[in-house]
């Protein structure tokens, strides 16, 4: 992969960072084609993804220069949407470490996260009617469910930006971190959930990821799997073994 995103590979989780600190982090094609390329090797061995950032932004948008060279056919190809979706769908969790600016496509790159953090310079927001096109990479799905109808539609009727306060107050954010401290608090996430059961993880994060309707059926074809599951037979055993000890 070139620079465009800086992957450093562990057993148990992906840190990728967005690297065009001298574009802001601009979304650009480049970045996307890596983005897939990380996802395939992200369906083919799980493993939690952070994603974070080089410089003082998480990504302030997509690259503007190219959005003005696209035409009706690029935007059925859905070139960011895609990725985001790809991203969102992966098997085990995400977790987005936000500094800065998360504008336009940065946004929508946190929305298709599991899990999201910031540092308290974040400025969070969807300004794409300004520059004449919509928020069509999930903002306009992804965005409602995380914040509710009434705020997802003055963000994205408006531009309004939310603070790193106000994202921690609508549920967009689940915690601000001291800027020092974001990556590492993205790896004591990601170390949490590498204690758990990776399969009962996996399970989790489908079943979050189904439409209600689905459930509680899809809740019981994910627990009759887990059930007989020798991991979920050596963990219980070593639980009340524990317990006994006491």
């Amino acid at each position: 992969m070139s620079e465009a995103l800086l992957v450093d590979r562990r057993p148990d989780r992906v840190i990728a960072h967005l690297n065009r600190p001298d574009k802001r982090n601009a979304i650009d094609r480049e970045m996307i084609d890596e983005l897939h390329a990380l996802c395939a090797d992200l369906e083919v061995e799980p493993r939690t993804l952070i994603l974070a950032s080089s410089g003082d932004d998480f990504a302030a948008g997509a690259d503007i220069a190219q959005l003005r060279a696209r035409r009706a056919a690029d935007a059925h190809r859905g070139i960011n949407a895609m990725a985001f979706i790809r991203i969102s769908a992966l098997p085990m969790p995400v977790i987005a470490a936000l500094d800065g600016y998360a504008l336009g496509g940065g946004a929508e790159l946190a929305y298709a996260a599991d899990i999201r953090i910031a540092t308290p310079r974040l400025k969070i927001g969807n300004p794409e009617p300004n520059l004449g096109i919509i928020a069509a990479a999930g903002a306009s799905w992804r965005l409602r469910e995380i914040v509710g109808d009434g705020l997802a539609t003055e963000m994205l009727l408006t531009g309004r930006t939310l603070t790193a306060d106000e994202a921690l107050a609508a549920g967009l954010v689940s915690g601000i971190h001291p800027a020092g401290d974001l990556l590492t608090a993205a790896h004591a996430i990601a170390d949490r959930i590498a204690a758990a059961d990776p399969l009962a993880i996996r399970h989790t994060k489908t079943a979050l990821r189904t439409p209600r309707d689905a459930h509680p059926a899809i809740d019981g074809e994910l627990q009759a799997e887990l059930f007989e599951s020798p991991e979920k037979m050596r963990r219980m055993t070593e639980f009340l073994e524990r317990k006994g000890r006491r």
